[in-house]
């Protein structure tokens, strides 16, 4: 088995773990789908589980499924790098909306979490949390007309944002019309409960910033660029007291 591989199963079986323990009903030719394997090899998954002495409930008969044993906890969670960034970046932005409530160990997790990096990718986390910004609330009226964006649109404008990738967008204003955009990701802007996304904008050659949920299709283009300073966009962000 190779070093990818292996590091796959092992990503796979932590996975696993947490998906059998919250008690749903799961059936190994599901498990299989939702991890793109095939069921033989979910079933080595839950074999070497066991061998590991995890206990392992299997309900009998047609259509049985598979979890955890009640009483066996997940144990320490193992969070991958992009989900590590993702989290911290999270409490970076509770911290910057200073709700009172639940936020007092906040701090706490925080320096956990940052010390789980390496030098390297400390500066790279400070670099994405620096790149993210805390407007004012939405007025009732965009709040009214707001809706969640589609799943895809919502990786492909992560994933752009995070490597600093060409976004290829569908979007439509507020009078219906739509347009197909290139758009460079530089910035997000958080205007609660509203994501925009300040960038540069391909097609108009200047700054533009973009609602998030305005975006009807988005995919990523593999091109890079080169990231300006929020002054380049200043024009785009004034009337808005930012936190950073």
């Amino acid at each position: 088995m190779t070093r990818t591989n292996t590091h796959e199963r092992l990503r796979r079986l932590e996975l696993l773990a947490v998906q059998l323990k919250q008690d749903v009903h799961c059936t190994i030719k599901d498990l299989a789908a939702q991890h793109g394997v095939s069921t033989r090899t979910i079933a080595r998954d839950l074999s070497i589980m066991r061998e590991q002495g995890i206990q392992i409930d299997a309900d009998r008969g047609r259509g049985g499924g598979v979890r955890l044993d009640r009483n066996w906890g997940v144990g320490r969670i193992n969070l991958a790098y992009p989900e590590a960034v993702d989290l911290l970046i999270s409490i970076a932005v509770a911290e910057q909306m200073n709700s009172p409530i639940f936020l007092a160990s906040l701090g706490s997790v925080r320096r956990q979490l940052v010390a789980s990096f390496s030098p390297e990718k400390r500066t790279k986390v400070n670099r994405l949390k620096s790149r993210i910004l805390i407007g004012n609330t939405s007025s009732t009226y965009v709040q009214a007309s707001a809706s969640s964006p589609p799943k895809r649109v919502v990786q492909a404008v992560h994933q752009a944002f995070m490597n600093q990738e060409v976004l290829e967008i569908r979007y439509q204003r507020e009078d219906g019309e739509s347009s197909e955009r290139l758009i460079e990701p530089h910035y997000l802007l958080l205007k609660y409960p509203i994501w925009y996304v300040v960038a540069f904008d391909h097609l108009r050659n200047e700054p533009r910033t973009f609602r998030c949920d305005r975006m009807l299709a988005a995919k990523t283009t593999g091109t890079h660029f080169r990231l300006l300073e929020k002054e380049e966009f200043r024009q785009s962000l004034d009337g808005d007291d930012l936190a950073v």
